[in-house]
């Protein structure tokens, strides 16, 4: 055995602006050879071919009087965010092309920022978007009128939002493809933006930055990066909301309740300002807000948020319970603000977050056939929904063409004399400033090890930095330099630095022993989750009544609203404790990554129920989260729990339609119109009220509607409004505040030739004079009514 003064590599999390500690390679000197993710970024790009560019270009060309060359596509590609997918591919084929130097991606391309620089000159203003009545919603907002909502800017659908994703396209055209032309129009499309609001003052453009825009603030920050122009960084600064930086930057919590990718972007843009213009405000806003979520929001695969917000740190029954679990969007924007503080800091603990959402989220949220998720249900023996090519235009299929492009971004990084070595995938680094590579050879995490060859043409000092991750136990890693076997003394969490004059051919291994480990959902509340090594372990409950399992181009089409497998009958744990979990499971021979649950499991059908990875598992009903009881409580909660599961069972079969008022997807999707209406959140559940109104289409499927049922809050009063459909009023309501401190539910019937070959109802609620509407907090379609 030979002994190496190995040293250890960690900076802490502290609030002081740090500046930037490590650089990431660009995608065009990491190459990923092998291995599941090559196959997913393979897999990507055949549905990238299978959008037509033409199509996606249409609202573009429309807004610029140009006659497009095709039909549009639809979806949420005509009903509002017309072009919003465009940017995304944009930006998925120019980090395709920079990672794989494929000429397709470059062919594709180039025709389309050909398309789009005709788009701008016909514009003549340096525009370019497809947002639906582009000209009169510019001038709008040119002349100081603003009428902002969480979803929606002067009636339109998050136009700051859409337009975000023209100018991350373009930013990604310049910086991973190095095309000119993008960059030339980038800069023309922020100088036409900047003559845009430039009348505006601070406060009109706080009040504009309530509708959801992206990351505007981070793209402009780039703009400055790529022009050293202040002019630029002042435009970010001045597009990052107050609301936000200012409390998270003092650690204060108002995260409950807030639609969670709305304000995800917005701390990608305080970090990269932070790093360019060192302001500690910025940057401890985003630290704060990363502490916050990943310590406490966060799911064992990486994702965040129910129903697309925030739910309570302490209660995460809603998770589990629904249909809508993590959105994919959420943790695509996470590990984008983990890249971007360990750059910062090269502290090992964004790895680990981001090894963790990169291979239990990101990875699994893809077909192996092709096709995008965008909820993750947490409820035990649920399913996903895959997006089609035709079909599906929504936010987390914009998203997931660049989540498969990109593996290779955060493997290596460097600073001066030093790589880091941060995940375990098959790939290949060039250092060109050493004119050295090297290459990682491994099967990870099939097997527990991997291999580096360092290549040069001469000696080269050098020191590589190896993470130690945390879930290799203290002692338990195993390192050799050509074959012989070194002695370290770093501990989990830190990097392992070996400097030494490297020459060609030199190879390390790492063994990287991984063990079984139970985790609790964050609230404590009784449901695990097994992972092996940074692995998160799945269990297949079935694959009947996956309804929509290939979604239509419906609003709705994204969400799995098939039956629900009753909790009473999902798998769960019986054991006395967690470190009993873990003796019951016992690895399968001869199968890596899948183990058997043996007798532990209740009921019996699951009995021998296997776990596996769950990135492995699609098409098919599964379980990530089980619940774990001892035998003496079990009777106990099945009773409890059977009484739940019948009256949760009994409404979803008279429900037709639901809306929940307040949150922005359900009412974008149920096509919410208002006047002077406001939404919020009260103990934790979301609502909208309104000194004028505000309607929803609902769709009355099969015609069958008798009754809707709206949900209001005991302790309201003072409140008069009528409730229309179609135009007629069905009833008028006073809230007086006697029902007190809870919620409840009232039940209108609803006249059968209202609703008779009536495929949409329009559902008003409209304030009497100088009353209000509301709160609402839920309205329901149902097929009964009580007699």
């Amino acid at each position: 055995m030979r002994r190496l003064v190995i040293g250890l590599f960690a900076l802490g999390s502290f609030c002081i602006h740090a500046q930037q500690q490590v650089e990431v390679f660009p995608l065009d000197q990491v190459s990923v050879t092998t291995g599941v993710f090559k196959q997913a970024s393979e897999t990507d790009f055949n549905y990238i071919q299978k959008l037509n560019a033409d199509r996606l270009l249409v609202p573009f060309l429309r807004e610029a009087g140009l006659k497009p060359k095709a039909a549009s596509y639809t979806n949420w590609e005509n009903t509002g965010l017309d072009g919003h997918i465009l940017g995304h591919y944009v930006s998925a084929l120019s980090m395709y092309l920079a990672s794989t130097n494929d000429a397709k991606a470059e062919e594709l391309l180039d025709y389309t920022l050909s398309e789009l620089q005709g788009v701008q000159e016909a514009n003549g203003n340096g525009y370019i978007g497809g947002i639906p009545g582009s000209s009169d919603l510019w001038q709008e907002i040119k002349s100081g009128k603003i009428e902002a909502g969480s979803f929606s800017l002067n009636s339109k659908w998050v136009p700051l939002y859409n337009i975000h994703k023209t100018f991350a396209g373009l930013k990604d055209a310049w910086v991973h493809a190095g095309k000119g032309d993008a960059k030339d129009m980038l800069i023309k499309l922020t100088d036409w933006f900047v003559d845009v609001t430039k009348d505006l003052s601070d406060a009109q453009v706080q009040d504009m930055l309530r509708s959801e825009h992206g990351g505007l603030n981070e793209v402009f920050a780039e703009v400055y990066k790529i022009t050293d122009d202040k002019t630029y960084l002042e435009l970010a600064k001045r597009f990052s909301e107050k609301a936000l930086l200012n409390p998270l930057s003092e650690n204060k919590d108002i995260l409950t309740g807030m639609h969670a990718n709305t304000q995800i972007p917005k701390f990608i843009g305080f970090e990269r300002i932070s790093q360019l213009s060192h302001d500690s405000i910025y940057h401890n806003s985003a630290l704060h807000f990363y502490n916050n979520v990943t310590q406490h929001r966060s799911l064992s695969i990486g994702g965040n948020s129910v129903r697309e917000h925030f739910n309570p740190i302490e209660d995460f029954s809603s998770v589990l319970v629904g249909e809508q679990g993590p959105e994919t969007c959420n943790t695509y924007n996470m590990l984008k603000l983990s890249k971007l503080l360990y750059e910062d800091t090269g502290d090992n603990k964004y790895i680990e977050f981001y090894e963790r959402g990169l291979y239990n989220h990101i990875l699994s949220s893809q077909n192996p056939n092709g096709g995008f998720v965008y909820f993750t249900p947490m409820r035990p023996g649920h399913y996903r929904v895959y997006s089609q090519p035709e079909t599906s235009f929504w936010c987390c299929v914009g998203s997931g063409l660049e989540n498969h492009t990109k593996y290779n971004e955060l493997i290596y990084a460097k600073k001066e004399d030093t790589l880091y070595v941060n995940l375990f995938i098959p790939s290949k680094v060039n250092w060109k400033e050493k004119q050295a590579t090297l290459t990682q050879n491994t099967n990870f995490p099939e097997e527990a090890k991997t291999e580096l060859v360092w290549q040069s043409k001469k000696k080269t000092n050098a020191t590589l930095k190896l993470r130690y991750p945390t879930w290799v136990k203290p002692d338990e890693l195993k390192l050799f330099i050509n074959k012989k076997l070194l002695t370290i003394e770093t501990q989990p969490g830190h990097y392992i630095f070996i400097t030494r004059k490297w020459k060609k051919g030199d190879t390390i291994e790492m063994q990287l022993p991984m063990h079984l480990g139970v985790e609790q959902i964050p609230d404590k509340s009784g449901y695990v989750s097994v992972k092996y090594g940074p692995i998160v372990l799945a269990a297949v409950t079935g694959e009947d009544n996956q309804v929509g399992l290939f979604a239509d181009d419906s609003r709705g089409g994204h969400i799995a609203n098939g039956p629900f497998l009753p909790l009473t009958e999902a798998p769960m744990f019986v054991s006395e404790n967690l470190q009993s979990i873990l003796k019951n499971i016992k690895p399968v021979e001869g199968k890596p990554l899948t183990f058997s649950t043996g007798d532990m499991v209740y009921p019996n059908q699951f009995k021998g129920l296997v776990l596996q990875p769950f990135y492995k598992i699609h098409e098919k009903r599964y379980a990530i989260y089980f619940k774990n009881e001892t035998p003496k409580s079990l009777a106990k909660m099945q009773q409890a729990l059977e009484k739940k599961q019948k009256a949760e069972a009994y409404l979803r079969a008279i429900t037709i339609d639901y809306v929940a008022p307040g949150e922005q997807q359900p009412e974008s999707d149920h096509g919410i119109e208002s006047e002077q209406s406001n939404n919020g959140v009260h103990q934790n559940r979301h609502w909208r009220d309104a000194s004028g109104w505000f309607s929803y289409n609902m769709k009355n499927k099969e015609h069958k509607a008798k009754a809707l049922r709206v949900t209001y809050f005991g302790g309201d009063t003072g409140r008069t409004f009528n409730i229309l459909i179609n135009g007629m009023q069905i009833s008028e309501v006073t809230l007086d505040g006697s029902k007190g401190n809870v919620f409840y539910d009232v039940d209108y019937e609803i006249p059968s030739d209202l609703t008779k070959e009536k495929d949409i109802l329009n559902v008003r609620f409209e304030a009497k004079a100088g009353s209000v509407a509301g709160g609402i907090y839920g309205v329901r379609l149902i097929s009964e009514t009580k007699n």
